[in-house]
């Protein structure tokens, strides 16, 4: 039988998000709220609650995975979280205007935030873990990823300005993003409408995500794209003295001969009978690109079945043909794995969508949705930051070793954390309970950025 408790409400100042403290540190080491106080909108000369106010709050509703407008009420009394983001705290309705005026003004939020967002993964040194590639010449070289990728987002049912059908079958939007290091934090990102083709404006795409990771680190870049941005343009880009990068991008075939691949693999290529009836053939050639003016490297896997693998023969040869454009010299199997690997920034979509409740945009106008979208990308490098801190010392209750930590994981033991806050002699404390597993990695956290 359960012990039945009374319920009462003491005069203590107990909050349950003390990890915002850190979140506060961190956005204090950027200008963001300089930058964003200097732009001017219309309608707002002198405002008593100040840009940079409103970006810094949403920020913290979005550090707590709120992403909705009306989130903020139930803070604009919290003591606590105005003191660890250092800000005045809007009502709803302010937040919201605010937020639709600087989408309709040419104030360039957008570009603030990516930029403070670069310049904070550079001030607090922030690890990004390269890739080993071992070169035909028997050297091994390290390559920073960066990978590129669209993915849809839902908001079927809604008249959201910009929501259409998306490639996946649902209307919504079609954002673009780039994560560098295999850490997955996120350099752009771009708001797109659901039916706009992925390569569509692209390469500005590119050249600008290519920058900002050069603004973060000064370590070899590796490029990775999928299909859908095989394009001549992508590889101008590539080759670019300004933007020069190594690269994996796997090709489309369109309306190339599949046998004709066949014959190139069993002249080119290293055959490996994986069973009876089912040989796969790895190697590279060289396809002379107009563009460039110069030939460049292609990897295949060529696969030929004759027999399934349930013992059913074949009249005519089944055939299966994967492609890459590339720059690296190294072994077609070792491209082949360093593009697969590409797969995991399917992961981080996925924070962002669920995690930070993102995929159903709160505004109705495509520009503050867009504003939304660079605040997120926003929060998820500062829970990304936190989430990779944690691991540099063994002190949290979460023993299994792992390269990064879930976005999900760090709100619920980092951010959402119950203390009590405790103003006296002019200082203010936060106690934590006797039994707390992650105090001590969240005060080692904390003073680490303070």
């Amino acid at each position: 039988m359960p012990v039945n408790f009374e319920f009462e409400q003491s005069n203590e100042y107990l909050t349950t998000h003390s990890g915002l403290a850190s979140i506060g540190q961190l956005v204090a080491q950027t200008k963001i709220m300089q930058r964003l106080n200097q732009t001017k909108l219309e309608g707002v000369d002198a405002p008593d609650i100040s840009n940079g106010d409103i970006m810094t709050a949403y920020l913290g509703l979005l550090c707590q995975g709120k992403s909705d407008f009306d989130a903020i009420e139930p803070f604009r009394e919290d003591d606590f979280f105005s003191l660890s983001l250092d800000v005045k705290v809007a009502s709803s309705p302010t937040l919201r205007q605010r937020l639709d005026m600087a989408g309709a003004s040419p104030a360039g939020w957008q570009t603030i935030l990516k930029e403070e967002s670069a310049s904070l993964l550079k001030i607090v040194h922030a690890q990004l873990t390269p890739l080993a590639v071992s070169l035909s010449d028997g050297t091994v070289q390290s390559f920073l990823p960066l990978d590129i990728d669209v993915s849809p987002f839902d908001n079927s049912k809604t008249k959201k300005e910009g929501s259409s059908r998306t490639y996946k079958g649902f209307d919504g939007y079609s954002p673009i993003f780039a994560y560098l290091g295999q850490e997955g934090y996120c350099v752009n990102v771009e708001l797109r409408i659901g039916s706009q083709h992925c390569q569509k404006e692209t390469p500005v795409f590119l050249a600008q995500s290519i920058h900002y990771s050069r603004s973060i680190t000064d370590q070899p870049i590796l490029l990775r794209l999928d299909s859908g941005n095989d394009s001549k343009d992508n590889l101008v880009v590539c080759h670019a003295e300004e933007t020069k990068v190594d690269y994996i991008i796997k090709r489309n075939l369109r309306k190339e001969s599949r046998e004709q691949w066949l014959t190139v693999a069993q002249s080119n290529g290293i055959c490996c009978e994986q069973r009876e009836g089912k040989k796969v053939y790895l190697g590279s050639t060289n396809l002379f690109v107009d563009e460039l003016k110069q030939w460049v490297r292609v990897v295949f896997e060529v696969t030929e079945r004759t027999i399934t693998k349930d013992g059913q023969m074949l009249l005519v040869p089944d055939i299966e043909v994967d492609t890459y454009w590339t720059s690296l010299r190294c072994s077609a199997w070792r491209v082949i794995e360093l593009y697969h690997d590409h797969g995991t920034c399917e992961q981080f979509h996925s924070e962002l969508k669920t995690d930070l409740d993102l995929e159903r945009l709160p505004a109705g106008k495509f520009k503050t949705n867009d504003i939304v979208l660079h605040a997120g990308v926003f929060a998820y490098n500062l829970l990304r930051i936190l989430g990779q801190t944690s691991l540099q010392v063994p002190d949290s209750p979460l023993k299994k070793r792992v390269q990064r930590r879930r976005i999900r994981t760090v709100i619920q033991n980092m951010i959402y954390l119950a203390a009590r806050m405790v103003h006296h002699a002019r200082t203010f404390k936060l106690r934590f309970g006797c039994y707390c597993p992650w105090f001590f990695t969240v005060k080692r956290i904390y003073a680490t950025f303070t």
